[in-house]
């Protein structure tokens, strides 16, 4: 399923921290360009303060990441955070934002990079932790360049669980949760997308030497040693 991914790069990491990116046209700090966000950004973020170390997490629906974010959580100390899930709680707080989300899905268009990116960033600052798993997100090339330029950084990580469509599409018909998404149709169209969207995400980290290819097929535990295999390499430094 996902052929364009090449042999991948052992781990590349920087110690040096990137200064946070300004808004407006051009280039920002992360070299990629930058955009026009929809809304006011507080770009004194204590972040770069904390030069958190950041994973992203990545793979379709069904491949399992969940199950193994709970599993990286516990045996290094990461706090999960996903997109999805600070989104719903948004849109059930009494915040400022939570009308701009609501309006935004029930037009039935997709909520802005800008604002996914606002709410990862809010968690993270309120957090004491300084090791974060962001769960789905970015998966987009719209979103990794919206999360450079507000947050500013760069992940240290990027875990991409790989599994082939069918298992996937068993998967989320089998785990019962009771979504109305959860029909084969559904899934097989939400996974194209997957598939498109991600793709030059998965792409771009994989010749930047962060993404590490997880073979998402077997026992959950099985499939976690080759995650911890990740973070206890010799020259990962958590």
């Amino acid at each position: 399923m996902w052929k364009r991914v090449s042999t991948l790069s052992p781990f590349l990491f920087s110690s040096k921290s990137t200064s946070l990116a300004r808004a407006g046209h051009g280039w920002n700090a992360c070299g990629s360009p930058a955009m026009d966000l929809p809304f006011s950004v507080n770009y004194a973020s204590s972040l770069r303060d904390k030069t958190p170390f950041i994973t992203f997490v990545l793979g379709g629906p069904g491949s399992g990441k969940g199950t193994q974010c709970e599993k990286i959580a516990e045996t290094f100390g990461f706090t999960h955070l996903s997109a999805g899930d600070l989104l719903r709680k948004e849109m059930n707080s009494n915040s400022e934002e939570r009308t701009t989300i609501l309006n935004i899905i029930q037009d039935g268009k997709i909520v802005p990079s800008a604002v996914t990116v606002k709410l990862i960033m809010k968690a993270m600052e309120s957090s004491d932790s300084d090791k974060f798993l962001i769960d789905g997100f970015p998966r987009t090339e719209e979103n990794r360049i919206a999360f450079e330029q507000i947050i500013g950084l760069e992940p240290k990580a990027v875990l991409f669980f790989d599994c082939p469509e069918e298992e996937m599409v068993q998967r989320v018909l089998n785990r019962n949760q009771g979504r109305v998404d959860d029909n084969i149709d559904t899934v097989k169209k939400r996974l194209k997308v997957f598939e498109t969207l991600s793709l030059p995400v998965i792409d771009y980290y994989s010749k930047k030497g962060k993404l590490h290819k997880i073979n998402a097929v077997g026992d959950a535990d099985e499939i976690f040693e080759q995650v911890r295999a990740v973070f206890d390499a010799p020259e990962v430094t958590i």
